[in-house]
């Protein structure tokens, strides 16, 4: 695909993804996660050639300039969205996919000072939430979705909702994922399991009272 061509490609996802987008001027000059995939691009190129020093170079004046940190040694496919960006790291093993979307705060990282694959794999239409934390060699499965604020370290299969601290699949297979994520309408299995017990403790409350209620009616009979 020619360069201009892979360039229009990245500004028409913006425009998809993003409803603040109102002209290709805009999404040029002010969109830092577009030019954050364009600087990736030209670093990586040179980090393909063993020109190491220049590739980082370039990645650290990338990130001065848009605060997203993307390693020239991960591998990216087509149309990645980075949306806002601010915070978001992508590590030197990180493997993503096409139709890719990243909120803020994002960190596709590694857990320690393991060698060789250390970082994720994302594929395919994968959403990755704010503040998430993916961590290790690990795979997104297609059209995943990880929620906010959550912290992943373990394989998501393909077409599962992603949740909590460690993350939790809450949703899988069941319909066909969407890749818009509300946020703030993702499935809380930990509020769920206290919900439960509350239900358990109120229904035993009443059974208590019940048995309260016995006990004094057959003294007064006394």
């Amino acid at each position: 695909m020619g360069l201009f061509k892979r360039m229009k490609e990245d500004m028409d996802v913006v425009f998809e993804q993003d409803p603040a987008a109102r002209t290709y001027t805009e999404v040029i000059l002010t969109y830092s996660g577009l030019h954050a995939v364009w600087a990736h691009r030209v670093a990586h190129a040179f980090y393909k050639r063993n020109l190491f020093f220049i590739a980082r170079s370039i990645s650290q004046i990338s990130r001065f300039f848009t605060g997203i940190e993307i390693h020239p040694g991960a591998t990216i496919g087509k149309r990645l969205f980075i949306d806002h960006g601010m915070g978001v790291v992508i590590g030197e093993t990180c493997n993503i996919g096409n139709n890719v979307t990243i909120f803020q705060g994002v960190t596709l990282g590694g857990t320690g000072k393991e060698k060789g694959k250390r970082h994720p794999t994302v594929k395919d239409n994968a959403l990755i939430a704010s503040g998430a934390k993916v961590l290790g060699s690990i795979t997104i499965g297609a059209s995943a979705k990880i929620g906010a604020g959550s912290v992943v370290l373990k394989d998501v299969p393909d077409h599962s909702t992603v949740v909590g601290i460690p993350g939790r699949v809450v949703v899988q297979n069941g319909y066909k994922v969407r890749r818009d994520l509300d946020h703030h309408k993702l499935p809380d299995p930990i509020e769920d399991r206290c919900s439960q017990l509350q239900e358990e403790i109120n229904s035993l409350k009443s059974e208590i009272a019940k048995l309260k209620e016995g006990n004094s009616n057959d003294n007064i009979n006394l």
